[in-house]
């Protein structure tokens, strides 16, 4: 499967699996994500119990410490890259100031604004603000919460980026909940379900004797040595 050929669906569906599970079965279908694809250094959600959040990526490059010394991308070529999907869409932003976060992109317009362009959330190293009044259902993870825009700009936008060591380029699929953020090769949008199941049984194998009362060392060996077996 391509990005080309998702559908909403199959990207919605995304959805009910947590972030760690997500990288649980990529570990599976591929297991040289054990050490990329995915959020390095901690993010903050501006909506923890909110459900994970799934989209095809639009990416840009931000700075907010100082004014742009240059002509800077306008904002309405910005939501039309955006909005130029038919898949829900989420947004990935670099702060490349020396102090990211200095100033916020987001807040309580941007997130509607992104929201109403189809976004399902943003995953950012910078800043964002106004966390009681952001977009019903629209998921932030950042750096940290700070309260001016400062002079907040984009610096480009369509190319690939990096944020808290997870690589992202225009089109990847962004899976992101309150534990972090990962990407979801295209070709294992079709196993990831039946990944995910395969390691939760060998999971339970294991969780089930360390939760019975009449748990012994012994009975935890034999529940390792049988999970490598379940398939």
């Amino acid at each position: 499967m391509s990005v080309a050929t998702l559908t909403r669906a199959s990207v919605e569906a995304l959805t009910q699996f947590d972030t760690a599970s997500v990288c649980n079965a990529l570990e599976v279908l591929r297991p040289e994500y054990r050490s990329s694809g995915f959020t390095r250094l901690p993010l903050i959600a501006a909506r923890p119990a909110l459900k994970p959040v799934v989209g095809v990526a639009r990416v840009a490059r931000i700075r907010a410490a100082e004014p742009s010394r240059g002509p800077v991308p306008d904002r309405i070529s910005w939501y039309e890259y955006v909005a130029h999907s038919d898949l829900p869409t989420m947004v990935v932003i670099q702060d490349v100031d020396d102090s990211p976060g200095t100033g916020s992109f987001w807040g309580e317009v941007h997130s509607e604004v992104h929201r109403a362009l189809g976004a399902a959330g943003c995953v950012t190293n910078g800043s964002y603000r106004d966390t009681e009044l952001l977009a019903e259902g629209f998921q932030i993870l950042g750096g940290h919460v700070g309260p001016s825009h400062a002079h907040v700009h984009l610096v480009e936008y369509g190319e690939p980026v990096e944020v808290c060591g997870m690589r992202v380029a225009h089109g990847d699929i962004v899976h992101a909940d309150y534990q972090g953020a990962v990407v979801i090769p295209a070709d294992c949008v079709a196993g990831l379900a039946a990944a995910v199941d395969l390691v939760s049984r060998r999971e339970k194998a294991i969780l089930d004797v360390c939760r019975d009362p009449n748990f012994t060392l012994a009975k935890l060996k034999q529940a390792l040595a049988s999970a490598k077996e379940i398939h």
